[in-house]
């Protein structure tokens, strides 16, 4: 089978202007709850874009971990490509697709780092394994081999015995501040729908847009 005979109707469910919140974070709650009731694997998986100062544009999956009225977190090392994209040019684009209900979202906006107190928070509530690892790996670095890796991670194993893994300095959140975010629903046809929020002021002027 070649790859242009690929094809899917998409026919689950649809999206209207007239029912949607007024408020895009709501609606994103509310699709985002009814994903996780949808037995999909890693429904927080999102796939975060960035751009260095020239412009060149680089993306990667990411775990949302938190969202409110402000923005959408997400964790990394301060010292890995994301970071240092994000230091130059502070904006980036999320996107999340939810295949079994054929929707996606995506979200645009500038990027903060949150507060130490708050990566602190999110840090100790991980797992032994993953605290070892956002302390000892170097990403987006080269290495000379995986066992280089795994020696630094039994290395650091060894040194806490029982005491408690501070968060590294390299390593924290950052929350995506949006001012545009955008809700598709496949439908047949390929006639899907599309409402954009955007932001204009401290309100949000949404819009139907065609597929």
């Amino acid at each position: 089978m070649s790859i242009e005979s690929l094809r899917k109707e998409y026919k689950r469910n649809e999206l209207r202007s007239d029912t949607v919140s007024p408020d895009p974070v709501k609606q994103f709650r509310k699709w985002f709850e009814e994903a996780m009731h949808a037995d999909i694997d890693e429904v927080n998986a999102i796939s975060l874009a960035t751009a260095d100062k020239k412009g060149r544009p680089s993306s990667r999956i990411v775990l949302l971990k938190a969202f409110n009225r402000k923005g959408f977190t997400f964790f990394t090392s301060y010292e890995s490509r994301k970071s240092h994209d994000l230091k130059k040019n502070p904006y980036a684009a999320l996107l999340i697709f939810w295949k079994e209900l054929e929707r996606q979202v995506r979200i645009e906006g500038r990027v903060e780092m949150i507060s130490a107190r708050e990566s602190d928070k999110y840090f100790d509530s991980r797992a032994l394994e993953s605290r070892i690892s956002a302390s000892v790996s170097p990403q987006s670095k080269e290495i000379p081999s995986r066992r280089y890796l795994e020696e630094l991670w039994v290395k650091k194993l060894k040194e806490i015995n029982d005491k408690k893994i501070i968060r590294p300095d390299h390593w924290g959140g950052y929350q995506v501040i949006p001012d545009r975010i955008e809700f598709w629903q496949g439908r047949p046809k390929r006639l899907h729908d599309r409402i954009l929020y955007a932001r204009d002021g401290n309100k949000w002027v949404i819009s139907l847009l065609a597929p």
